[in-house]
């Protein structure tokens, strides 16, 4: 190894120009690696979204999603899990697969058995989307199409034929279909006063335009030389030809679609609204795939703005409603300011201790250097610029510094024994190779659990231990080339200088304020060492007890995790909430919106001055496939989610949560209001989540599941920190049922298939199970033909028993038909508005929030109300807590678990290094102090503890075991010359403590800036602070101690034998 040092001081123009590629490699990774809030988290998972509108979430569960959910257990392989969620008209089927599973060969095997299955469903139940999701694709920009002039319906159909195609071809952007507005059709709406009058029913006309508007080609006919195509207008040309299409004869009079409907272009009754800033809006928002980066995404998206603007009708406006590249781009700008102040802080630690600006300069080039290193690797490994994979870096500065100033540091100590500057580069670098390769081999081998970390947190955490890994084997290369080239020439002017601003007395006293301040700081940091010389002394002769009560106090700092709380990461000021708000079950989508509008206005009153926007999105979406991207609590046209924009971008959102969740619970009573999670972290840590906790009661009886639950979430209520509590799934939903007397039908010749048909093609529309459409021939789009009765005519119970029913033979003996009520009864009923199923069982969900307090202890709370009512849980029941919290008690698993695996390794990597299996205990003894520093700096600093504050425990492992293998290093040396165990403990503390408390120092310096920043990362500076300041006094006095306790004692035990 050694001959790399003699290569780079031979052929020093050689790392220079390494240094220049590195530099030229790097700015191209930065330049080409995708830029996002976090690296893409490969969870295998395909949805299904069947359709079938009109049918109830119950007939839908049981006719159409169990029918699946079988059959796809019988083909598909590598099933984790199955959840389904089935409402009004549609269903969303999410089938979770193992870890690793190709997930195209997942999407192929569930839309082969999805065809498969369509033959025993419903008649024309249309084949389902399939697609395949991913935690990483979040929502990143929302456009907003308004107009003055155009209607909901119009504004509908422009964003989906004309600005999502063209948004469609942005490289890595997912587009869902528009959220508000209703999609356009052409309406044929019925009179039912005309229909009674002309003794017709729904089903007469349907059958008249089926047989009407038909589209079949004719061919071609030669006639002469010529060869003509031939056309019939089996089609309608126009909404006139449309109206003009007969329905039924009587004697000589002839009665048309026109003379019982009217028929013109507009929306079917509408179930999504979009409110912003009280006018009603269609929101086109474009996700992004999982390996994309955000900032292309919306770049990519505002360059398409003008070309959209101009094949726009004039009085349409487009404009951006939300842009999740500012947040990105602010959180990497943070990390990075995090970064550059860590470097300067850093820097400043080491010119202060080596007395050297040419030593600094030497060590600040190897700094970003090696951190260009680690983004080349990173780019190479597949891996985004993330937050992680920043914070690893800045997380890395500090120790970075470690190998070059230890490197420097003992050229500087050679060089005062009056070596030549080749000689004492090449003798400096060969006393130190194994030492450093110990310690940089330690800081890496505490990243390896990381990689053993499973779900979420494993996908965030193993790009962070990439970027830490990468970065210190760059350093330690970087060390051993680059650093003694440039000593060879910056050092030279300062060969026959004494190292650290001592001067020989052939040369004058240091001029200028840096000199006289770097004096200062040397006479200033003598008398330290002196001082710390006679304090280790003490320490030393009364070694029992100190080492007893340090001890003592360590392990009983370790109590203070107790006191800490548990979250899986922090939750930070940021600006934006989302809260979601369910109006009494069956308010209608108009109500919904009036009363959204309210809550709106006293938002802006509670919060005052403090709220930039709210968007209110009312109702399902359209575009039944936008549930599956975007989960919603949402079930009906009762429920809205509101998504608050705040002015400041670090408000305190858990306070705004508690006066919003009581004022507006006063307000407006009978209207339930949750908040769900609204960073872009707790997002994707819920997956598809609308809480943190999720108890999931299920079993084949629905009803007893329900009871179960009723019974039991007032007990879960009460737990201290629980939020939100609240049923998912309703039970209640008002319904009409329609029972046919089948008995009476037979005599009047009416069947329930007549009951049912008239009654659909009268509420619903025909465009369920009988679709017919027509080609606009002027701008060539394809519209969907409607049959329907405006709802302005259907609103009392007697206007539903008066619709007409019978056969749709277009009753030539023009004899009255029967109207519903003689052929039924309706009764009121309450029905369910979500059926949801866990692995083909049916199952309810109560969702549980977090606030005021730390999850764990919510989590705990929960688990102890549930053990206590264990003997009321229904028998054929099964009850499990699921989501966020379940998910991060795995992880603090497997992240404790991986601490001691770390603490093995490096202790049986030294033990290797030093063939003794004593001096590596030694070292390791220097770890409960940075465990108990870890804590006090959590417990002082009221931080709870949390995955990115275990990372910092990991990393605190291995920084305080490479400054203890340094002291333990230099005693053995001392040892073998005099072989004084006492002796030999006192020097190496005092010999040691400059380079111990410098790259210490310089850490904890450089972990300043993430510790008091506004981030998910704050946790992990605080505790590498603490740790770090107790790992370094036990560095300097107790591992001394323990050393001359444990050599003491095995020198006399030689002196007796």
């Amino acid at each position: 190894m050694n001959a790399i040092v003699v290569t780079a001081l031979r052929r020093p123009l050689t790392f220079v120009v390494l240094s220049i590629l590195i530099v030229m490699l790097g700015i191209l990774s930065i330049l080409r690696t995708p830029t996002d809030v976090f690296p893409n988290i490969k969870i295998p998972v395909v949805a299904a979204v069947w359709t079938y509108p009109g049918l109830l979430p119950q007939e839908f569960a049981g006719r159409i999603t169990y029918n699946f959910e079988l059959a796809v257990t019988t083909t598909v392989q590598n099933i984790e899990h199955m959840e389904s969620n089935s409402y009004y008209g549609r269903s969303i089927v999410d089938i979770y697969f193992q870890p690793g599973t190709p997930i195209g060969e997942a999407e192929a095997e569930v839309t082969a058995i999805s065809q498969t299955v369509l033959l025993g469903l419903p008649p024309m139940v249309p084949a389902p989307m399939i697609m395949a999701l991913n935690p990483s694709q979040v929502p990143v920009i929302a456009l907003q199409i308004t107009s003055d002039k155009q209607t909901p319906s119009d504004l509908f159909k422009l964003g989906v034929i004309t600005v999502r195609p063209l948004l469609a071809t942005v490289p890595g952007a997912v587009v869902a279909h528009p959220n508000g507005g209703m999609d356009s059709f052409v309406m044929v709406s019925m009179n039912q006063a005309e229909l009674r009058a002309h003794h017709l029913a729904a089903a007469d006309v349907q059958a008249a335009l089926r047989k009407q508007n038909i589209v079949l080609p004719a061919g071609d006919q030669k006639i002469d030389a010529t060869d003509w195509m031939v056309q019939t207008n089996a089609a309608p040309q126009s909404m006139e030809d449309i109206a003009n299409i007969p329905v039924k004869r009587v004697g000589n009079a002839v009665i048309y679609v026109r003379d019982v409907a009217d028929v013109y272009r507009g929306g079917h009754p509408q179930t999504n609204l979009v409110l912003v800033k009280g006018r009603q809006a269609v929101e086109v928002i474009t996700q992004k795939g999982g390996t994309a980066s955000t900032l292309d995404v919306v770049a990519a998206t505002k360059a398409l703005l003008p070309r959209l603007r101009r094949i726009l009708p004039p009085d349409v406006h487009v404009s951006i409603l939300e842009d999740a590249s500012v947040m990105v781009k602010d959180q990497i700008k943070d990390v990075v300011q995090e970064m550059i102040t860590a470097a300067f802080l850093t820097g400043i630690v080491v010119l202060l201790f080596l007395g050297s600006w040419r030593s600094t300069v030497i060590i600040a080039t190897s700094i970003p250097l090696a951190i260009l290193c680690a983004l080349i690797g990173l780019g190479w490994a597949g891996q985004s610029i993330n937050v992680m994979t920043l914070g690893g870096l800045a997380l890395a500065v500090g120790i970075l510094v470690d190998d070059a100033t230890v490197m420097i540091e003992n050229i500087d100590t050679h060089l005062e024994m009056g070596k030549d500057l080749e000689l004492a580069i090449i003798d400096a670098a060969n006393q130190i190779v194994i030492p450093t390769f110990v310690s940089t081999t330690c800081i890496c081998i505490v990243w390896l659990p990381l990689f053993e970390l499973d779900g979420v947190s494993g996908y965030l955490f193993m790009p962070m231990a990439e970027a830490i890994i990468f970065a210190m084997i760059a350093s330690f290369i970087l060390s051993r080339t680059l650093v003694p080239t440039m000593a060879k020439y910056l050092l030279a002017g300062q060969v026959h200088h004494g190292a650290h601003g001592e001067t020989d007395h052939g040369h004058p006293q240091p001029k200028g304020f840096f000199g006289r301040f770097q004096a200062g700081f040397e006479t200033r940091f003598n008398r330290f060492r002196d001082g710390y010389g006679s304090l280790l002394e003490r320490c030393i002769s009364r070694r029992g007890a100190f080492v007893g009560i340090f001890m003592l106090i360590s392990i009983a700092s370790t109590g203070l995790y107790a006191f800490a709380g548990r979250d899986f990461f922090p939750e930070v000021k940021s600006g934006t909430l989302q809260m979601h708000m369910r109006a009494p079950l069956g308010t209608r989508i108009e109500v919904a919106g009036r009363i959204a509008a309210l809550v709106d206005d006293r938002i802006h009153q509670d919060l005052a001055g403090k709220v930039e926007s709210i968007i209110s999105d009312c109702g399902l979406p359209e575009g039944p496939h936008n549930q599956a991207f975007m989960p919603t609590p949402s079930v009906g046209t009762q429920d809205c989610d509101l998504t608050i924009a705040l002015k400041n971008d670090a408000s305190p959102v858990w306070d705004y949560r508690k006066l919003l969740r009581k004022d507006l619970s006063q307000r407006f009573p009978g209207t339930v209001f949750t908040f769900q999670p609204a960073d872009l972290t707790q997002k994707i840590l819920n997956f598809g989540s609308s809480a943190p906790i999720d108890v999931q009661i299920s079993g084949p009886d629905a009803l007893l599941n329900y009871d179960y639950a009723r019974h039991i979430i007032g007990k879960i209520r009460q737990v201290p920190g629980a939020a939100d509590v609240t049923i998912q799934q309703t039970m209640s939903t008002p319904t009409l049922m329609v029972n046919g007397d089948r008995t009476f039908g037979q005599a009047t010749g009416v069947t329930e298939a007549d009951i049912a048909q008239n009654e659909l093609y009268t509420l619903s529309g025909s465009a369920v199970v009988d679709p017919q459409f027509w080609l606009d021939p002027e701008d060539n789009v394809t519209f969907p033909l409607n049959l329907y009765t405006s709802q302005d005519q259907m609103t009392h119970l007697s206007d539903l028993l008066t619709i007409p029913v019978d056969k749709g033979e277009g009753n030539t003996e023009n004899i009255d038909p029967q109207l519903l009520g003689a052929v039924a009864n309706v009764i009121a009923a309450g029905t369910p508005g979500e059926v949801s199923h866990y692995n083909s069982m049916s199952e309810m969900d109560i969702y549980v929030n977090v606030e005021g307090t730390d999850m764990g202890s919510v989590l705990d709370g929960v688990k102890k109300v549930l053990a206590a009512d264990a003997h009321n849980v229904p028998r054929s029941a099964e009850i499990d807590v699921h989501g966020q919290a379940t998910t991060m008690h795995g992880a603090y698993s497997q992240l404790v678990f991986g601490l001691c695996v770390s603490v093995v390794l490096i202790y049986l990597l030294i033990v290797v290094n030093f063939q003794s299996w004593l001096d590596p205990f030694i070292i390791i003894t220097a770890l409960p102090g940075a465990l108990g520093g870890i804590a006090w700096a959590l417990f002082l600093t009221n931080t709870r503890l949390s995955v990115p504050a275990l990372t910092g425990a990991i990393m605190c492992m291995g920084t305080a075991t490479a400054n203890s293998i340094l002291v333990v290093s230099f005693a053995r040396e001392r040892l073998e010359i005099h072989g004084d165990a006492l002796k030999a403990a006192l020097e190496a503390g005092f010999g040691r403590i400059r380079p111990v408390l410098m790259t210490a120092l310089a850490m904890i310096v450089g972990m300043i800036p993430m510790a008091i920043s506004n981030s998910t990362n704050a946790p992990l500076g605080k505790a590498v602070i603490g740790g770090l300041l107790v790992a370094t006094i036990s560095t300097l006095l107790f591992v001394p101690c323990v050393y001359a306790i444990l050599h003491n004692r095995s020198s006399r035990q030689k002196e007796t034998v």
